[in-house]
C-alpha cells in the first residue's frame, strides 16, 4: 500500500450557464480589473489515499468523481495523482 495525496478538479462543461462566473467576473470588473471575458467557476477536493498503487488510486478517485462528486449532464472532472 502507499499513501498518495489525489486531486479532483470539477467544472461546468463548456456551453452550461455559470451564474457564480459571472457573478465573480461583474465584480472584477467593478473593481477595475479590466480585460476579463470569461470566469468559470469550479470546485477542488483533495485527498489523502491508501491505494495498492498511483494507478488504483487515480482509478478510484476517478470513480469516486463519476458517483458522487461530479453530475456528468453538466460537469467534467480531471484526476491527478501525487505520491
Amino acid at each position: 500500500m502507499v499513501m498518495v495525496t489525489g486531486k479532483v478538479t470539477v467544472r461546468l462543461k463548456e456551453g452550461v450557464l455559470d451564474p457564480q462566473g459571472q457573478t465573480i467576473q461583474r465584480a472584477l470588473q467593478q473593481m477595475g480589473y479590466a480585460g476579463i471575458d470569461q470566469v468559470r467557476a469550479g470546485k477542488t477536493f483533495e485527498f489523502k489515499l491508501q491505494a495498492d498503487s498511483p494507478g488504483a488510486a487515480k482509478a478510484q478517485l476517478k470513480e469516486m468523481s463519476e458517483k458522487l462528486l461530479a453530475n456528468p449532464v453538466i460537469e467534467t472532472f480531471h484526476v491527478e495523482v501525487v505520491e
